[in-house]
Protein backbone atom coordinates (compact mmCIF):
# COMPACT_ATOMS: atom_id res chain seq x y z
CA UNK A 1 0.00 0.00 0.00
CA UNK A 2 1.67 3.30 -1.09
CA UNK A 3 1.21 6.09 1.53
CA UNK A 4 0.56 9.68 0.60
CA UNK A 5 3.81 11.57 0.53
CA UNK A 6 3.20 14.23 2.85
CA UNK A 7 4.63 17.75 2.11
CA UNK A 8 6.84 19.55 5.22
CA UNK A 9 5.63 23.24 5.39
CA UNK A 10 8.64 25.77 4.11
CA UNK A 11 9.84 27.73 7.20
CA UNK A 12 7.67 31.14 7.55
CA UNK A 13 10.48 33.51 6.03
CA UNK A 14 9.62 35.84 8.47
CA UNK A 15 11.25 33.65 11.01
CA UNK A 16 13.73 33.17 8.95
CA UNK A 17 15.26 36.44 8.65
CA UNK A 18 14.32 36.97 12.38
CA UNK A 19 16.61 34.00 13.01
CA UNK A 20 19.69 35.93 11.11
CA UNK A 21 19.17 39.10 12.68
CA UNK A 22 19.34 37.91 15.86
CA UNK A 23 22.51 36.31 14.87
CA UNK A 24 24.02 38.99 13.59
CA UNK A 25 22.75 41.10 16.58
CA UNK A 26 24.81 38.63 18.91
CA UNK A 27 27.55 38.63 16.96
CA UNK A 28 27.58 42.52 17.25
CA UNK A 29 26.87 42.24 21.31
CA UNK A 30 30.02 39.80 21.83
CA UNK A 31 32.73 42.59 19.22
CA UNK A 32 31.30 45.80 21.29
CA UNK A 33 32.74 44.04 24.49
CA UNK A 34 35.73 42.76 22.65
CA UNK A 35 36.48 46.34 21.68
CA UNK A 36 35.31 48.16 24.78
CA UNK A 37 35.56 45.91 28.19
CA UNK A 38 38.70 43.55 26.72
CA UNK A 39 41.45 44.50 28.99
CA UNK A 40 45.13 43.54 29.08
CA UNK A 41 46.81 41.25 31.55
CA UNK A 42 45.87 42.28 35.30
CA UNK A 43 48.89 43.37 37.10
CA UNK A 44 48.52 42.26 40.94
CA UNK A 45 52.11 42.63 42.51
CA UNK A 46 55.16 44.99 42.07
CA UNK A 47 56.69 41.84 40.71
CA UNK A 48 54.17 41.52 38.12
CA UNK A 49 54.47 45.43 36.99
CA UNK A 50 58.35 45.15 37.07
CA UNK A 51 58.53 42.11 34.41
CA UNK A 52 56.18 43.79 32.37
CA UNK A 53 58.40 47.05 32.64
CA UNK A 54 61.43 45.23 32.29
CA UNK A 55 60.59 44.18 29.04
CA UNK A 56 59.50 47.36 28.00
CA UNK A 57 62.32 49.52 28.61
CA UNK A 58 65.82 47.56 29.51
CA UNK A 59 66.57 47.71 25.50
CA UNK A 60 66.91 51.62 25.88
CA UNK A 61 70.18 53.24 25.91
CA UNK A 62 69.12 56.31 26.82
CA UNK A 63 66.53 57.24 29.57
CA UNK A 64 62.88 57.28 29.04
CA UNK A 65 60.04 57.25 31.26
CA UNK A 66 56.82 55.95 30.78
CA UNK A 67 53.32 55.21 31.88
CA UNK A 68 51.29 52.09 32.64
CA UNK A 69 48.10 53.01 32.25
CA UNK A 70 45.61 50.86 34.40
CA UNK A 71 41.45 50.55 35.01
CA UNK A 72 39.79 50.09 38.43
CA UNK A 73 40.85 46.49 38.49
CA UNK A 74 44.56 46.92 37.66
CA UNK A 75 44.24 45.31 34.43
CA UNK A 76 46.27 47.04 31.54
CA UNK A 77 44.62 49.38 29.55
CA UNK A 78 47.94 50.62 27.76
CA UNK A 79 51.71 50.96 28.34
CA UNK A 80 53.25 54.66 26.66
CA UNK A 81 56.73 55.95 26.82
CA UNK A 82 56.08 59.93 27.32
CA UNK A 83 59.11 61.54 27.76
CA UNK A 84 63.02 60.41 26.31
CA UNK A 85 66.21 61.78 27.72
CA UNK A 86 69.86 61.43 27.67
CA UNK A 87 71.79 58.70 28.84
CA UNK A 88 71.37 59.95 33.42
CA UNK A 89 67.41 61.86 32.69
CA UNK A 90 64.49 62.63 31.51
CA UNK A 91 62.33 66.38 31.88
CA UNK A 92 59.16 64.75 32.87
CA UNK A 93 56.45 67.64 32.56
CA UNK A 94 53.56 66.55 35.52
CA UNK A 95 50.97 68.50 33.00
CA UNK A 96 51.24 66.19 30.10
CA UNK A 97 51.25 63.01 32.82
CA UNK A 98 47.70 64.26 33.68
CA UNK A 99 46.74 64.67 30.15
CA UNK A 100 47.47 61.41 29.10
CA UNK A 101 46.29 59.84 32.00
CA UNK A 102 43.15 61.47 32.10
CA UNK A 103 42.75 60.31 27.92
CA UNK A 104 43.45 56.54 28.97
CA UNK A 105 40.55 57.19 31.23
CA UNK A 106 42.82 55.53 33.86
CA UNK A 107 42.09 54.89 37.01
CA UNK A 108 45.31 54.19 38.59
CA UNK A 109 49.11 54.75 36.89
CA UNK A 110 52.38 52.93 37.38
CA UNK A 111 55.36 55.50 36.79
CA UNK A 112 58.39 53.79 35.24
CA UNK A 113 61.55 55.00 33.80
CA UNK A 114 64.73 53.42 33.07
CA UNK A 115 68.53 53.91 34.32
CA UNK A 116 70.79 53.05 31.58
CA UNK A 117 73.86 52.94 34.14
CA UNK A 118 72.36 49.93 35.35
CA UNK A 119 71.90 50.62 38.77
CA UNK A 120 67.94 51.32 39.70
CA UNK A 121 68.33 53.15 43.03
CA UNK A 122 66.29 56.27 42.99
CA UNK A 123 67.95 59.57 42.92
CA UNK A 124 66.59 62.26 44.85
CA UNK A 125 65.11 63.80 41.95
CA UNK A 126 63.37 60.94 41.73
CA UNK A 127 61.94 60.83 44.30
CA UNK A 128 60.62 64.72 44.34
CA UNK A 129 59.32 63.92 40.84
CA UNK A 130 57.22 60.63 42.27
CA UNK A 131 55.62 62.81 45.40
CA UNK A 132 54.86 65.83 42.87
CA UNK A 133 52.71 63.16 40.63
CA UNK A 134 51.17 61.48 43.24
CA UNK A 135 50.00 64.97 44.44
CA UNK A 136 48.96 66.04 40.84
CA UNK A 137 47.46 63.28 39.61
CA UNK A 138 45.27 62.71 43.41
CA UNK A 139 43.82 66.02 41.99
CA UNK A 140 42.03 64.12 39.32
CA UNK A 141 41.34 60.76 41.26
CA UNK A 142 44.18 58.56 39.36
CA UNK A 143 46.01 56.58 42.07
CA UNK A 144 49.51 56.17 41.54
CA UNK A 145 49.94 52.52 42.64
CA UNK A 146 54.01 52.51 42.25
CA UNK A 147 57.17 53.77 40.56
CA UNK A 148 59.44 51.07 39.23
CA UNK A 149 62.60 51.93 38.26
CA UNK A 150 64.33 49.23 35.47
CA UNK A 151 68.24 48.80 35.71
CA UNK A 152 70.37 45.68 35.56
CA UNK A 153 68.93 42.98 37.55
CA UNK A 154 65.71 42.99 39.42
CA UNK A 155 63.57 46.54 38.80
CA UNK A 156 63.42 48.52 41.67
CA UNK A 157 59.70 48.99 43.40
CA UNK A 158 59.05 52.55 45.46
CA UNK A 159 56.13 51.38 46.49
CA UNK A 160 58.12 48.00 47.94
CA UNK A 161 60.26 50.18 49.70
CA UNK A 162 57.78 52.12 51.55
CA UNK A 163 57.91 55.77 49.60
CA UNK A 164 54.56 55.31 47.99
Amino acid sequence: MNTPLTLVEPLDPALTQRAHEDALINEALQLLDQRYFQRGEVLITPADAASYLKLRLAPYHHEVFALLYLDSQHRVLDFEVLFFGSIDGASVYPREVVVKALAHNAAAVILSHNHPSGCPEPSGADRVLTARLIEVLALVEVRVLDHIIVGEGQPLSLAEYGWI
